[in-house]
């Protein structure tokens, strides 16, 4: 259908043309005016746009806008006044009207075949969807029933699971008391040992020697030590495999507790039917996915629960294992090394004694040196004593002899005799006091020997005193084996 009063091959719908700027005056160059094209473009009315110009300047041209003479194209007015262009374009034909009502009719006639075809359909729809709507409800009692018997699978293991981890937590609590009972014990013989090197701490002298007692006695307390440190490290390790046990225990616990409900809630939902009680809308609640596992992952989460569990009962067997193993060998070692140090007491008694009876013996040989010492100087003295008269009286005679006069003061045979004489007897007595000096100084090394040995004596008795009578004394008793692995 073609518009009145418009022409198909009006001018301003051919090509658009260009102004040149070859032909401007030099100014307008210098200047670079904003150049707009030669036509606007024509809208019908009703079809203008919302930014399009009036009417009235569709034909104004700029004034800045200069065209050369070649470029101004004639256009062709419209061949209507505005005024009346409105009620023609309105205007239809008969065949529009026509055409108008036989589609009205067609229309009307797909109508009504549409809408019994949409009759039956619903029918049909309706029949199909009750059927999948009981079958979608059986499906999901049946889920629910499924799930159900799942539920109750996974809580008869975890139960027993349960069970088990108790029972093997009771056990590693026992076995930690035995540790903790045997730890005590070691005390005991720890003290007696700490004793012993205290009074050995009081021998005197010589005997305050680094022997094979002190060094059993140091061998052992550092055993015991040893050995209550090992039984303290292996009382903390249990008590970290008892809070990991607990651990396991209390996420069995959950579990069970969270499949409980979880039970409670999917039999309370397999119970429901379509005539229940207490049945509401809750719009929306399709929309809202709430869950956090998928079946795989639920399975796996109570699977790995147990496996966990089955891996701390493991731990807790072996340390318990280790615990025993641990309490006997520690309580052999204790002991071999006790009957050691009791061993080594007496070979250093035996010494001890067989050092004593020595010593008394010299002892007893001094004093008869003593006494022989003693009766030599006796002698001597009286020898010495003995030597004074003859030397007087030949001192006298050479005395009385000076006196002779003149020629009488002869060197005859009695003045050499009694010269030799006073010599001698003079050179014997020297020899008799060296002799007794030397008595008297080996009297003397006697005396101090005899001090020396009876020191010594003293010595050894309080030695003997010392580790037969207070440390064998105590070491009499040791724990016996069922106290040390803590079974009393």
């Amino acid at each position: 259908m073609e518009f009145l009063g418009t022409s198909q091959t009006a001018s301003y719908c051919g090509p658009r043309r260009v102004c040149s700027l070859a032909t401007l005056p030099p100014a307008a160059q210098a200047q670079t005016p904003v150049i707009q094209e030669c036509y606007q473009p024509y809208y019908l009315p009703g079809y203008r746009y919302l930014n399009c110009w009036r009417p009235s300047l569709f034909y104004k041209v700029s004034d800045a806008q200069t065209c050369p003479e070649e470029c101004r194209a004639p256009l062709r007015p419209p061949t209507i006044l505005p005024a009346l262009r409105s009620a023609l374009f309105c205007r239809l034909s008969p065949r529009d009207w026509d055409q108008a009502n036989e589609r009205q009719v067609r229309g009307a006639e797909a109508s009504r075949l549409w809408a019994g075809r949409l009759t039956g359909d619903s029918l049909r729809l309706m029949q199909d969807k009750d059927q999948l709507t009981r079958q979608m409800q059986e499906g999901t009692t049946r889920n629910l029933g499924q799930r159900l018997s799942d539920i109750g699978f996974w809580k008869s293991e975890l139960g027993y699971e349960l069970d088990r981890l108790r029972t093997e937590n009771h056990s590693l609590e026992t076995v930690k008391r035995r540790l903790e009972c045997a730890a005590e014990e070691v005390n005991c013989p720890l003290q007696v040992a700490l004793e012993c090197l205290y009074h050995r701490e009081k021998r005197i002298g010589i005997d305050l020697v680094h022997d094979n007692v002190e060094k059993n006695l140091i061998r052992e307390v550092d055993l015991l030590k040893c050995c209550q440190e090992q039984l303290r490290k292996l009382a903390q390790r249990i008590d970290i495999q008892m809070r990991d046990n607990r651990d396991s225990q209390h996420a069995l616990e959950r579990d069970i507790e969270d499949k409980h409900s979880a039970q409670f809630i999917d039999e309370r939902c397999f119970n429901l039917r379509n005539t229940s009680d207490c049945l509401s809308f809750f719009h929306g609640m399709e929309k809202v996915d709430g869950t956090i596992s998928v079946p795989e992952t639920w399975a796996k989460f109570s699977n790995d629960n147990i496996r966990h569990s089955q891996n701390m009962r493991a731990n807790s067997i072996r340390l318990r294992e280790e615990v025993e193993h641990l309490m006997e060998s520690l309580s052999d070692q204790m002991w071999k090394q006790f009957t050691d140090t009791n061993l080594a007491f007496d070979a250093r008694i035996a010494e001890v004694t067989d050092v004593k009876n020595k010593l008394q013996t010299q002892l007893a040989k001094t004093l008869q040196e003593i006494f022989q010492a003693e009766n030599t100087i006796m002698l001597l003295d009286r020898s010495i004593m003995a030597k004074e008269c003859p030397l007087k009286v030949a001192q006298s005679r050479l005395e009385c002899r000076t006196r002779r006069p003149n020629v009488e003061l002869c060197r005859d045979i009695p003045q050499f005799k009694l010269v030799n004489e006073v010599f001698t007897i003079d050179d014997t007595l020297q020899t008799l006091k060296l002799r007794l000096r030397e008595t008297q100084d080996t009297l003397q090394l006697l005396v101090m020997t005899k001090s020396r040995l009876e020191h010594e004596l003293a010595i050894k008795a309080n030695t003997l005193c010392i580790d037969k009578d207070k440390c064998l004394g105590m070491r009499k008793t040791f724990p016996s084996s069922p106290r040390l692995v803590g079974y009393a």
